[in-house]
């Protein structure tokens, strides 16, 4: 979905967003100098997951501690669940749950042209909401879409205007990789930790103009698995170099539908096995070290038919975590407003994606669904001990991906 705005228009029923005069802007998410991080108020969470030197670069640190030492059941939940926030008009609904339900994560959706001085402002303003008591410490992962091309939600002063991903697979590696680390770094002065790209679907090239989710929109770095690859780790390189974070997406692999998951419903693959190139080229993000990978939500016929994958143990845990031997954190692609899963309630979504083996359930759309799906995710936890080890092994990989371990 694309949509237009800028951090300038507010609407009624809207939290009002402070503008460079009124924020703070010379510590964290707003200095050029801060890495990955973003500096709330004193005792509030920092933004950030842990800024590396290569994407192969360890998580946590191994102390042998439980992290989830004194926490709540509400406050464990809050840390698997990212909450979409507008970059046009911040919503009361984004603010309240992230203020009451513990939410430790935050995606910027959107489009806004308004730059980077008042993006900075907006997530200063949104790590602010919650105390250091709230999450214990634990810093909130400032997560975007900034692929390039069609998909760029941060774009103005202090944003450079990205290539899209097609378009990127025609630099040398090497090229590409410099142009990522400058971009990785804008990103990183705003705030933002965690880049929900590269897209590495492969399309084939007859059928790219028919494959909705990817090929038609030119994000894909090409029509053959070592041309995504090679163009995938550059692009993640740069950005690993910046301090912020990638999640390759979205796996098992949307080139081979014809269906965008977004509008419509009843997206099927019926190619995509095991062994098919899509799903090697997560195998190789995996061994190089991805420490977030995205699954989508079509289903496919040739691993769990009739379940989207996001819902589905096999593809998750099966394929994903035992094939693919993959320990980092699982998000789910949007749940709250994704025409592909709206025959199940928000609250269905939910559990039924930590039940598979997600770790972070993705509410980007629609953040008014959020306190449904904390609320389901709470209850089944409590009456299902099986499901609360789940929440919990969940909420440690999230921790472990923040630094907090």
């Amino acid at each position: 979905m694309l949509l237009t705005g800028s951090l300038d228009a507010c609407t009624a029923g809207t939290q009002p967003v402070p503008d460079s005069t009124s924020a703070s802007l010379s510590t964290g998410a707003a200095s050029a100098s801060s890495g990955s991080g973003t500096s709330s108020a004193a005792g509030a969470p920092t933004a950030g997951v842990p800024p590396t030197s290569s994407p192969s670069a360890p998580t946590g640190s191994g102390h042998g501690v439980d992290p989830l030492s004194g926490w709540t059941l509400e406050e464990k939940v809050g840390q698997i669940v990212m909450v979409g926030v507008s970059t046009s008009a911040p919503q009361r609904s984004s603010h309240d749950v992230v203020a009451s339900a513990h939410v430790g994560n935050v995606f910027l959706q959107g489009r806004t042209s308004a730059g980077r001085q008042r993006v900075a402002a907006l997530v200063h303003w949104f790590t602010d909401q919650v105390p250091s008591g709230a999450t214990h410490g634990a810093p909130m992962i400032v997560a975007t879409d900034q692929e390039g091309g069609l998909v760029q939600t941060l774009s103005g002063d202090g944003f450079s205007a990205i290539p899209s991903a097609l378009e990127q697979g025609g630099l040398p590696p090497a090229e590409l990789r410099s142009a990522a680390a400058s971009w990785g770094s804008e990103l990183a002065a705003a705030g933002v930790t965690l880049d929900l790209a590269p897209v590495v679907d492969v399309p084939t090239e007859g059928g790219a103009a028919s494959n909705a989710p990817v090929g038609a929109l030119r994000r894909a770095y090409g029509f053959a698995a070592a041309d995504v690859e090679a163009h995938a780790d550059a692009f993640t390189d740069g950005l690993a170099g910046a301090g912020v974070a990638v999640a390759p997406k979205h796996f098992p692999g949307l080139g081979r539908v014809t269906g965008n998951t977004d509008s419509a419903a009843g997206v099927v693959d019926d190619v995509t096995d095991a062994s098919s190139e899509q799903v090697q080229v997560f195998r190789h993000e995996v061994a190089r070290g991805a420490r977030f990978v995205m699954v989508g939500t079509a289903s496919y016929a040739r691993l769990d038919p009739g379940t989207p994958a996001a819902f589905s143990p096999a593809v998750v845990q099966g394929l994903l975590r035992g094939q693919l031997g993959f320990s980092g954190v699982v998000i789910t692609d949007d749940l709250s407003g994704a025409a592909q899963v709206a025959a199940w309630s928000p609250g269905d979504r939910a559990v039924k994606a930590i039940e598979a083996g997600c770790d972070i359930v993705l509410a980007s759309k629609d953040p008014s669904v959020v306190p449904a799906m904390v609320s389901a995710l709470v209850e089944r936890a409590r009456t299902d001990p099986a499901f609360a080890a789940q929440v919990d092994q969940a909420a440690r990989r999230v921790l472990a991906a923040k630094g907090v371990a």
